[in-house]
């Protein structure tokens, strides 16, 4: 008896520490959200827009509400930074990674530029990060390639250098990844074959360099492959399309490939674009081409190619310019 009424009434004090607990914790957090926008706003240089000196104040209304913000329902956190095509101009402080419960950040189509922060490698929530379409430099933060929540990965159309890290293979629920159109060169890593949900795959006009991993083409999500305008070299495997159901383009134009085309591209069966030229294939163009009904568009130009024209010509999808027949 006397332990049931000690137990009455320590429960409610220990429910109000609780609850007290979590009310510090929470109001320093917020806290912490509201200084690091105001650092990644100290650091924006140009604001032509004036999105941020007209709205964001620390006097002013709550973050949640500033443009380009969101916040979770339940805890008032930050969980989304989006403020795309502002043009914007100025570099990414490190103090964007103490946004821990961000989700969503999209700064593309402004003009920031410097370094990625190592820092932004702390937002273990993230699934979607567009930081394309600026002058931003340097390689990827190793940090970075450790986010292993990230689904979107967009850091092409930048001045970025290095090469792709053997740990892409830890984003294993990554679906889309662009960091085409830079200076990312090197060889593309045997490890980007664990991105088992991977749908798009956009890493042309940069100077990689090697052969195309092979595993690539076991990736059965994959909608589109962008290779092209690089340096690969090397032939294509004999199964290329066994494992690529749902592939719809494929570009591997201006590299050094060479060897055959294999007919196994027929099994491609939702091949809407292919676009192979300005490459070393030889041989024959396979003849099971003409059985890809969705297909309608191809380009095998600059090749060393045969082909009878009759073939192409009973295709039920426009061909151009193939040459060397």
């Amino acid at each position: 008896m006397e332990t049931m009424i000690m137990g009455f009434i320590f429960l409610p004090m220990l429910l109000m520490q609780c609850f007290m607990a979590a009310l510090a914790m929470s109001q320093p957090n917020l806290t912490t959200d509201q200084y690091a926008l105001l650092q990644f706003k100290a650091y924006v240089t140009s604001d032509p827009l004036n999105i941020m000196s007209s709205n964001w104040s620390s006097s002013a209304t709550s973050i949640c509400n500033w443009v380009g913000v969101s916040c979770g329902a339940f805890h008032s956190r930050v969980t989304a930074l989006d403020l795309p095509n502002m043009n914007l101009t100025g570099s990414l402080p490190p103090h964007l990674g103490n946004l821990s419960f961000l989700v969503s950040i999209n700064l593309s189509g402004n003009s920031f530029n410097g370094h990625l922060p190592p820092e932004l490698g702390k937002l273990q929530r993230l699934r979607f990060m567009d930081l394309s379409s600026n002058f931003l430099n340097g390689s990827i933060p190793d940090e970075i390639w450790l986010l292993s929540k990230l689904e979107n990965f967009r850091l092409g159309s930048n001045r970025l250098t290095g090469t792709i890290s053997r740990n892409i293979g830890n984003l294993t629920k990554l679906r889309r990844i662009y960091i085409g159109d830079t200076k990312i060169g090197g060889e593309i890593p045997k490890e980007i074959g664990n991105l088992h949900n991977l749908e798009k795959l956009s890493v042309g006009n940069a100077p990689l360099s090697g052969l195309i991993p092979p595993n690539i083409f076991n990736i059965s999500f994959l909608r589109g492959i962008y290779l092209h305008t690089n340096n690969l070299y090397g032939t294509l495997p004999v199964d290329l399309c066994y494992h690529l159901p749902n592939l719809e383009e494929l570009d591997l134009s201006e590299n050094q490939l060479n060897g055959s085309i294999p007919s196994s591209i027929s099994r491609c069966k939702k091949l809407q674009q292919l676009d192979l030229d300005t490459n070393r294939f030889t041989g024959c163009i396979p003849r099971s081409i003409g059985n890809l009904s969705t297909l309608t568009k191809i380009y095998l130009f600059n090749n060393d190619l045969e082909a009878e024209i009759i073939e192409f010509v009973l295709f039920s999808f426009v061909i151009h310019e193939i040459n060397n027949f």
